[in-house]
């Protein structure tokens, strides 16, 4: 009969591999037991001692997996919250991360996260953002950022997005302004994106792409409607919109979407301040300023055309941010 390797041996044996012998000894007792099972089971000594050198090599597999890393990634097309938020809602299928940090003003992204950034990198370029590799190295002084307030930040930015999409919606057809509208639909868009987001929140991979994808096909069948109105506007003999309450509302939606990026950036890590810069590279910010333009525009030609070119601009982007939602139901 051939030898037996006892729990004794095996830990003498494991001392010459520190690494490995710690992770073994922070094992349940059951789980130890296993593993000399296991090897004991060999028919043969030298079968046994390659069962040996099998076990110590996953020990040091399950070090390399738990072992933190910092990946920062370069995303160029990653220029307001929204994008954030579908960032977070691709990555949350993937187990392997543990906390996100992000600065919109920089197109930054930092993740970190055990094992391969590979995975990562590859959910990112889906999303096609013109992603790229920064560099990847341990995070030995990682300590997890506390995220409790997160969800009520959210909901804060979905309720100031809903609402000015009900606002815009009201005085876009009071007014008769297809910007108001158009810019209302973007508002409803953004509203979408952080409802997601807060959904993926306890809920299945499956469910969050299966809610991604009615949202995604919504937002496209309300962008057509925008568009065909915008077409039959041009033909037809609408009345000039009220250039004043189109000014005026959009305004206000500046305001909105500045206090939106203000809120989410003033939350993330101190060296993603809120900057004049960041501000006026997010497509909302630049949708709102288009659309006060386009308000001063109907006054001084007495014409609706400035209205409905910048409510065709808009519901073209509506349609871009509803074919990236339906790439989070992929």
């Amino acid at each position: 009969m051939e030898n037996q390797f006892s729990n004794m041996d095996i830990e003498n044996i494991l001392k010459e591999t520190p690494e490995a012998y710690n992770v073994f000894q922070k094992m349940p007792l059951s789980h130890r037991n296993e593993y000399i099972k296991w090897i004991n089971e060999a028919k043969k000594q030298e079968t046994k001692e390659r069962r040996l050198e099998k076990m110590i090599s996953m020990l040091l597999d399950k070090i390399n997996k738990e072992k933190m890393y910092k990946t920062s990634f370069k995303i160029s097309k990653m220029d307001c919250p929204c994008e954030v938020q579908m960032i977070k809602m691709k990555l949350a299928e993937l187990q392997n991360i543990h906390s996100m940090e992000f600065s919109i003003d920089n197109r930054l992204l930092i993740v970190f996260h055990s094992g391969n950034y590979q995975q990562i990198f590859q959910h990112l370029k889906s999303l096609q953002l013109d992603t790229s590799l920064i560099d990847s190295s341990a995070a030995d002084d990682y300590s997890k950022t506390n995220d409790t307030n997160e969800r009520v930040l959210l909901w804060r930015v979905l309720y100031i997005n809903f609402f000015f999409f009900i606002l815009e919606m009201a005085t876009g057809f009071l007014s008769g302004s297809m910007g108001l509208i158009a810019d209302s639909l973007d508002m409803l868009a953004d509203s979408l994106v952080y409802g997601l987001a807060l959904l993926a929140v306890g809920t299945s991979i499956i469910y969050k792409k299966r809610i991604a994808k009615i949202a995604g096909y919504f937002q496209i069948f309300l962008a057509i409607i925008g568009l065909v109105e915008v077409i039959k506007r041009f033909i037809g003999s609408e009345s000039i919109p009220h250039f004043q309450t189109m000014a005026f509302v959009s305004l206000l939606a500046l305001i909105g979407n500045a206090l939106c990026l203000y809120l989410l950036q003033k939350n993330k890590s101190q060296e993603a301040h809120m900057q004049a810069s960041m501000i006026f590279t997010s497509n909302d910010v630049i949708i709102n300023i288009g659309v006060i333009i386009a308000s001063g525009l109907v006054y001084l030609t007495n014409s609706k055309s400035p209205d409905l070119i910048i409510g065709a601009i808009v519901f073209c982007i509506v349609w871009q941010g509803a074919i990236k939602i339906l790439k989070l139901s992929k």
